[in-house]
């Protein structure tokens, strides 16, 4: 078999499998999470699996984003939370995306952009903790007040109250639940009963089961990786979705003492074998994982040899028989034996959750099931 120069492997299987595995494990539906190209998974294809795995709902950052999925022929509801200030939303109401609603400005622009008889849905999204977007405690009571008004003469349709723990601790994050428990009562008083309250995502909806509601919104676990430090996917049930692997492009003999990549930041002890893997910083591979990185070549685990440069890096396999065209994998599923995206944030200082997410569009997607 010819290895790919360089190439993300994603196993729609393993999407499907986790989306129907949480859904049993929290009893409630699943919103599958596809932002950021469906954490560098690719997004219209994840969405596809993640439904297919049982998600009743696809949550994006960003409208445009969820524009994308729809020409892509995706007509399952879509949630969009994060929008540029002053933005419209008349395409988003033609297309059917739900917006997530976090100001004064952005409920009045989505009660703006609804046509006759179809009202704009929406999903009023609560700050309690996190100090991001969401409605703030003290607009709360004329945003409410207003959203409600607005439902009753048809402009939007209020399908969800939502917002985000911290997974700081199980203390601050009980205080994030009470403090959405009091928005949606408030909500509850202004004559406001969606079908949907949602403020888990993937850690929460795990580890807390009382901030489950009506449905958790799993990102992050949809495609494998755990979001706990001291468990890995498998602890979880779950099953690493991308594969980042290239074949070896170049190899040298060369004597002791011979200097590596930019800046010499490692000579090479004795007369060895240096391996050149073409997947660079421009593909997402970590710079700061310089030195520290590890590879499986053959069955066997190297370091990255010197500094990650833009499009490659280097092995030292000593003596080993590595030669042109071997397969190379940077992480996988680790109980193939292959290192995993966490291996790769240990060594970059960062979480798994950037190692997948920040895989470039010069690396082709190949999808597998």
């Amino acid at each position: 078999m010819t290895v790919p120069f360089r190439e993300a492997t994603i196993d729609l299987d393993a999407i499907s499998d986790n989306t129907r595995h949480l859904r049993r494990l929290t009893g409630v539906e699943v919103i599958g999470v596809v932002k950021a190209n469906a954490y560098g998974h690719g997004a219209t294809a994840a969405a596809v699996a993640a439904l297919a795995g049982g998600a009743t709902r696809l949550g994006v950052a960003t409208v445009d984003e969820g524009l994308q999925l729809r020409r892509d022929g995706v007509n399952a509801p879509i949630l969009a939370w994060l929008h540029a200030p002053g933005r419209r939303f008349d395409d988003a109401a033609e297309a059917g995306i739900e917006l997530g609603v976090s100001s004064f400005a952005q409920l009045l622009a989505a009660a703006e952009a609804s046509r006759g008889s179809d009202p704009v849905p929406v999903h009023l999204k609560f700050e309690t903790g996190l100090s991001r977007n969401g409605i703030a405690p003290a607009d709360r009571a004329r945003l409410l007040a207003e959203a409600a008004r607005l439902e009753r003469i048809g402009r939007i349709r209020i399908v969800g109250l939502f917002s985000h723990v911290s997974n700081t601790s199980p203390e601050d994050d009980r205080a994030a639940l009470a403090a959405f428990e009091a928005a949606c009562a408030e909500a509850d008083a202004n004559g406001i009963h969606p079908e949907l309250r949602h403020l888990a995502a993937t850690a929460a909806a795990i580890d807390l089961p009382e901030t489950r509601f009506d449905a958790v919104r799993i990102g992050i676990g949809l495609y494998g990786v755990s979001p706990f430090d001291d468990r890995n996917p498998g602890d979880l049930g779950l099953r690493p979705a991308m594969t980042l692997r290239g074949a070896v492009a170049a190899v040298r003999r060369v004597p002791a003492g011979t200097g590596v990549s930019y800046g010499y930041t490692h000579r090479t002890q004795a007369e060895t074998t240096l391996a050149l893997i073409p997947l660079g910083y421009a593909d997402g591979v970590p710079r700061q994982a310089s030195g520290r990185g590890p590879v499986q070549i053959g069955g066997r685990r190297y370091t990255v040899a010197g500094r990650i440069a833009m499009d490659q890096f280097l092995v030292d396999v000593g003596d080993d028989p590595v030669a042109v065209g071997d397969e190379a994998v940077l992480f996988g599923d680790p109980t193939l034996g292959v290192p995993s995206a966490r291996d790769w944030a240990d060594a970059a200082d960062t979480i798994d959750y950037e190692i997948v997410t920040r895989i470039g569009p010069r690396v082709p997607r190949r999808s597998v099931s």
